[in-house]
């Protein structure tokens, strides 16, 4: 099944009438030829003088102050550009957070910080004392690949991201029991970083490659009806795309899911949204709206990938 050029107007026109700047110029990088400097121009609004990101980047906590969640959201921005540049003024400001020790605790850039409760948010980004318990290295491993492909590597910051890279590797191949999709796109996010960073002596790869599959298998929802309704993890949240290692043992769900986005798809353009805020009505209505965006973002990339707009 292919999106007919009438679906794609119609999600291209509440795109431009509803998203954010930012979310306007990736649509436009992704599917008009945009600029990659637009993109970037918009990410840079996000960003505190700290270097960290802040201000709703990811759209559950309007927190303005700069947090990991955040920061990591914006590293996955430029991730999606194919920044490569290590002089890029974005990627040097993040660095420089990162290596700040600022809402770093005991190995790791901590999920939820104690000035999110002081904004509208959801509630799974409250502060809670046993934050890293929660989240476990979720953002940390992935702020860790950026570090070890962008930092030089004689720095502090460098050394102190390899010592973490080591144990939570560690971590997590031992564990067989965690699968939190969460997590493991920040540990797929990592073994690429540390791969285009040609780092092959933290971990032997066939074996990560080998966790990584069975655990990626293992976390996608296989209740296609659930789908609908309830937050389960897709093929889509690992981008598992004909040329990912991931497709071949998801191939029936990650073509599937082809026909369920394009079927699925409201009339005007948009996608239902599959959790909600407790408190804060007016501010989810917005941040509704942006996660729209942002998902309509990621199915349609998806489906660009298996050449089906």
């Amino acid at each position: 099944m292919k999106m007919s050029k009438k679906q794609f107007e119609v999600i291209r026109n509440w795109m431009y009438r509803n998203a954010r700047p930012l979310d306007i110029a990736r649509w436009k990088y992704h599917f008009e030829n945009g600029n990659k400097d637009d993109v970037l121009a918009a990410l840079s609004a996000y960003q505190n003088p700290n270097g960290g990101f802040g201000y709703a980047l990811e759209a559950d906590s309007w927190n303005p102050n700069s947090s990991p969640i955040q920061t990591w959201c914006a590293t996955e921005i430029l991730y999606e550009l194919g920044i490569t540049d290590k002089n890029n003024e974005i990627v040097r400001n993040i660095l420089s957070y990162l290596d700040s020790g600022k809402d770093f605790q005991d190995g790791h850039w901590i999920a939820q910080i104690p000035t999110n409760d002081d904004y509208p948010h959801a509630e799974w980004w409250s502060y809670r004392e046993n934050v890293i318990d929660q989240w476990g290295y979720n953002p940390t491993i992935c702020l860790v690949g950026f570090i070890l492909y962008f930092a030089d590597k004689q720095s502090k910051l460098y050394q102190l991201a390899l010592e973490i890279a080591k144990k939570a590797t560690k971590a997590f191949l031992q564990d067989e029991t965690s699968e939190d999709m969460h997590e493991i796109s920040c540990f797929i996010r990592y073994y690429q970083y540390c791969e285009k960073a040609g780092l092959t002596d933290i971990f032997d790869a066939d074996e990560m490659i080998n966790c990584l599959r069975r655990k990626v298998k293992s976390s996608i929802g296989e209740d296609k009806e659930g789908w609908k309704d309830n937050y389960m993890c897709k093929p889509s949240q690992f981008m598992i795309t004909p040329d990912s290692i991931f497709y071949l043992d998801n191939k029936e769900l990650s073509d599937y899911e082809i026909d369920f986005i394009i079927e699925t798809m409201n009339s005007d353009g948009t996608w239902n949204i599959t959790w909600n805020w407790n408190d804060y009505p007016e501010q989810w209505a917005v941040s509704k709206n942006w996660w729209k965006a942002t998902q309509t973002l990621v199915n349609m990339r998806y489906l660009k990938n298996f050449q089906c707009l």
